[in-house]
């Protein structure tokens, strides 16, 4: 069947990850640095983050219950997460090419409402899409077969007419089992390389 939707995770794909150069930014020591990422973004609190069961505040309190020595470091860092991802220049031209094509263009993405909200210039590229979820929206996360199942149901679509990037083999690992198309995204150029082949030959 012709490929007639594009699906794109968000962190590491429509945007990029600047985790260690936000906590540097600071002006800690570098071995800080790397103790406070390691205590928030690299927890698997994060996850519940982006689950969005917890609210900001319960969630920060459990990354500072684990390495209350970084009490003061965690609550500074986590105030306001601006920068912690930033906008790619590629994002905006390469949805309007697809939708050119004629293709939907959709995102679903592991995403806390923190990071969303603060980081607005980074995801201006979201009002050229057709639609999407947060994960934070829906309580769930990928590789959750339901999340994208959520997905496939809200906007009607057929799994097998679907191509879904991620920058994580375990969430392709969720959507290949719904019978989606999947492409590792290891950079920009690579990604496009193997999605204008896909799209041409289906």
């Amino acid at each position: 069947m012709k490929i007639n939707t594009v699906i794109f995770d968000i962190g590491g794909v429509m945007v990029g990850l600047g985790r260690m150069r936000f906590f540097q930014q600071f002006g800690y020591p570098q071995e800080i640095c790397e103790r406070v990422m390691n205590s928030t973004v690299k927890s698997p609190y994060w996850k519940e983050l982006d689950r969005g069961v917890l609210t900001d505040e319960e969630i920060i309190d459990l990354f500072v219950k684990d390495a209350p020595e970084l009490e003061k470091e965690i609550r500074h860092c986590m105030e306001n997460v601006h920068g912690i991802v930033y906008r790619l220049d590629t994002s905006i031209p390469w949805i309007q090419s697809l939708k050119a094509a004629g293709k939907k263009v959709l995102y679903l993405s592991n995403y806390s409402m923190k990071v969303a909200r603060d980081n607005e210039d980074a995801m201006d590229f979201l009002s050229y899409m057709d639609g999407g979820l947060l994960s934070c929206d829906y309580n769930v996360i990928k590789p959750d077969p339901a999340f994208y199942q959520i997905l496939i149901d809200k906007y009607d679509l057929v799994p097998s007419e679907c191509v879904f990037l991620d920058d994580l083999e375990a969430n392709l690992a969720g959507a290949r089992e719904l019978g989606i198309h999947t492409i590792r995204v290891k950079d920009h150029e690579q990604a496009a390389a193997e999605l204008e082949k896909l799209l041409e030959d289906s």
